[in-house]
C-alpha cells in the first residue's frame, strides 16, 4: 500500500489542526483506513502521512475537493509539497 505524504504551511497551526480533524468522512471516501499522522513544527509546517487503498481515487477527491478544504483550514496552498511513497528498501 502507498503512503502519501502532504507538507505545508498554515497560518495558524492550532486552527488548522482543528479544521483537519474534521475532514474524517472526507479521508475515508479518500479509501483512507489507517490512521492519518501529524506532525506540525515551529513555523507552522505540517506534515501529513496518508494510507490509502487507491491512490486514483485519493487524488481525484484531493483535487476536487481539497482546495476549498484547504483554504477553510488556512492551508498557504503554494507550500503544498506531495510525495507518493511507492517504493521500498528493505534492510
Amino acid at each position: 500500500m502507498a503512503k502519501v505524504i502532504i507538507t505545508a504551511k498554515v497560518e495558524d497551526s492550532k486552527k488548522w489542526e482543528e479544521g483537519f480533524r474534521t475532514h474524517g468522512e472526507l479521508f475515508k471516501r479518500q479509501t483512507c483506513a489507517s490512521p492519518v499522522h501529524i506532525s506540525i513544527n515551529e513555523g507552522n509546517e505540517v506534515a501529513l502521512i496518508f494510507e490509502p487503498s487507491n491512490v486514483e481515487t485519493f487524488f481525484k477527491i484531493l483535487d476536487t475537493e481539497g482546495p476549498a478544504a484547504m483554504s477553510n483550514d488556512g492551508v498557504i496552498r503554494e507550500t503544498v509539497k506531495i510525495f507518493v511513497m511507492d517504493n521500498e528498501f528493505h534492510l
